[in-house]
């Protein structure tokens, strides 16, 4: 069944406790969202409150997938830049499909959801999104219409011995 999302949908206590437990599972299943599991949702609460705190101030937007039962089952935000030379293109972050929802093409509707949405902010003309390396991510960013623009080796250290690639990926909206 299709996730149903919504742009900037209001900020409610569910919607946050929401995100934090897919956080929590997305990263405890190894996705590479800020975190190494295990995590408890107390760890990601601050990074979480952090979007929040933007999204009021309109620096970040937020997209959220919810599944047929009305959980929280995606989310994608968009983090705008403030730099006066740099407005004319967003980072996408916080990209996560939940583990129960993976391998059914949410991730693909989650993308193009958000390239969509993209296309109706004024001013931007391309997505970029930074994914770590090591798992896959650029090869299905790719298949997404994103291209590999920038690989910065070992920048990530998720353990002590297991440094990934940082790993910058771009999709233009023109």
């Amino acid at each position: 069944m299709a996730l149903t999302f919504v742009l900037d949908p209001a900020v409610t206590p569910a919607l946050r406790d929401g995100i934090l437990d897919l956080w929590a599972d997305v990263s405890n299943a190894g996705g590479a969202v800020g975190f190494v599991a295990p995590v408890e949702r107390e760890e990601i609460r601050p990074e979480l409150v952090k979007h929040l705190v933007a999204m009021a101030e309109g620096r970040h937007r937020l997209l959220v997938g919810h599944d047929a039962a009305g959980q929280v089952a995606a989310t994608a935000f968009f983090c705008f830049n403030t730099h006066r030379l740099q407005t004319h293109w967003l980072w996408l972050c916080t990209v996560m499909v939940h583990p129960r929802h993976q391998g059914r093409g949410h991730g693909r509707d989650l993308l193009t959801a958000a390239a969509d949405a993209a296309r109706g902010f004024d001013g931007i003309d391309a997505i970029r999104l930074g994914c770590r390396g090591g798992l896959g991510l650029e090869r299905f960013y790719g298949s997404c219409g994103y291209k590999e623009v920038g690989r910065v080796p070992g920048a990530i250290r998720v353990a002590p011995d297991d440094d990934r690639d940082d790993i910058t990926m771009l999709l233009p909206l023109t």
